[in-house]
């Protein structure tokens, strides 16, 4: 991954309501969940919502597919876990880590 991708990435997840909806979005799955649902459950408009995902979706951490007349949103998983990657990739001075089990990627 190059820096100004994980810039582009940390900069979309730096937002109190797009984190959310990312952690969110990981926590549904791949099956992902509807526009409508998102903005339910954390009680985000509708307007706003659609500019949060906007952001997200351009930094490459969520896909959008349509289901008729409905929009799912699912987080990018192989890009999270790029940017997992790229930011403990010279971890411990180039040492193996020996990472909590619950650190690890689960997708």
């Amino acid at each position: 991954m190059e820096n100004k991708h994980a810039v582009r990435s940390l900069a979309a997840l730096a937002q109190e309501s797009r984190l959310a909806i990312f952690r969110l979005l990981v926590t549904a799955g791949p099956a992902g969940l509807a526009v409508g649902k998102i903005g339910e459950q954390l009680g985000v408009a509708p307007a706003t919502l659609s500019f949060h995902l906007k952001e997200l979706s351009h930094a490459g951490l969520v896909d959008a597919r349509q289901d008729g007349r409905f929009v799912f949103y699912s987080a990018n998983y192989a890009a999270m876990n790029a940017l997992l990657g790229f930011l403990t990739e010279n971890c411990c001075a180039g040492e193996s880590c020996a990472l909590p089990a619950s650190t690890t990627s689960c997708c």
